[in-house]
């Protein structure tokens, strides 16, 4: 669907998109992780033609961006950061305006607008006023402007920047609604988000791509260690260390904390192995009460800020 070669743009002296080689497939919802100033944005507007990249080719379908960024803006809808709304209009009068700008006829302007408030959840808010909704409504709004004339691709901004939690949870939902027909590519710095929207994501630091998979991969790769919680009664400190220290797969013993004949292990074992069987009969053998046993694995947040921190 989308095929991004060698992507560099420089502002003067400053890089802010690196040497980038992406393909986003159809149908896929692809997140765009990074810090503020990461090159997020500076890619999406050159994706969807609203900059011009130093080096490099972006090709959409058939087409390429430095040719034919008309038709390549045909086959995107688009939502930057801040909507860009005309707020003394109501929200109904504002999407039947951008539907004549975007050329749909007259007849079928009605629905499409039906099928959008549905969609979006605009429904109560149609024939209020752009500037007295909420940014969560005014974000829908501006969701269902890009969405106007049934574009192939749908590239998000930050899409959910300033919202509170549960106007958060509302866009996630809507966007892995769209996600079923359209290919979505969202930029963002909010790692929940990533991890419940997005079927992979890309992790953007200093310019560069410095991770790009699914996520369940990216745990697995993102380190060479996994960790277990125990809590265990009635156990010298030592004897567990000793004890769990031989345990095949198992790299390191930690205690955390003994309080009231309870003693709290943290147990570091190799990613890919899944020791907790052997861990569980090693202690079946003693006489010790085993009363908590927990799998920690890596978090999308974790390996994010482990790629974003070094040097």
């Amino acid at each position: 669907m989308i095929h991004v070669e060698n992507l560099t743009k420089y502002y003067r002296d400053f890089c802010a998109v690196d040497n980038f080689n992406l393909d986003v497939h159809k149908g896929e919802i692809l997140g765009m992780l990074g810090p503020n100033g990461a090159g997020k944005t500076t890619f999406l507007r050159m994706l969807t033609g609203f900059l011009k990249p130093t080096e490099g080719t972006i090709q959409v379908k058939d087409l390429s961006v430095a040719s034919d960024a008309l038709g390549v803006k045909k086959l995107m809808g688009y939502l930057p950061e801040s909507a860009p709304l005309y707020k003394d209009m109501l929200a109904y009068d504002y999407l039947k305006y951008v539907a004549g700008i975007r050329g749909i006829s007259e007849d079928k302007i009605p629905s499409r607008i039906r099928y959008l408030s549905d969609l979006c959840g605009l429904n109560n808010m149609m024939h209020k006023p752009i500037g007295e909704l909420s940014k969560g409504y005014k974000q829908r709004v501006g969701l269902a402007h890009a969405m106007m004339d049934d574009p192939e691709i749908l590239v998000l901004d930050e899409p959910t920047s300033g919202l509170d939690p549960n106007q958060i949870v509302e866009i996630r939902d809507i966007i892995r609604q769209i996600g079923k027909e359209k290919t979505v590519i969202l930029s963002t710095h909010i790692l929940s988000e990533a991890e419940a929207t997005c079927d992979r994501v890309v992790i953007i630091h200093k310019g560069k791509i410095a991770a790009d998979d699914r996520t369940e991969n990216l745990k697995v790769a993102g380190g060479q260690e996994n960790h277990l919680r125990l809590s265990i009664l009635n156990a010298d400190p030592e004897a567990v260390r000793k004890l769990l220290g031989s345990v095949e797969g198992v790299k390191q013993v930690d205690r955390v904390d003994d309080a009231e004949n309870v003693l709290s292990i943290k147990l570091s074992y190799e990613s890919g192995a899944d020791v907790r069987g052997s861990v569980y009969l090693a202690i079946k053998n003693t006489d010790w009460i085993l009363t908590e046993l927990s799998m920690e694995k890596q978090t999308l947040e974790s390996i994010f800020r482990q790629i974003t921190l070094e040097s």
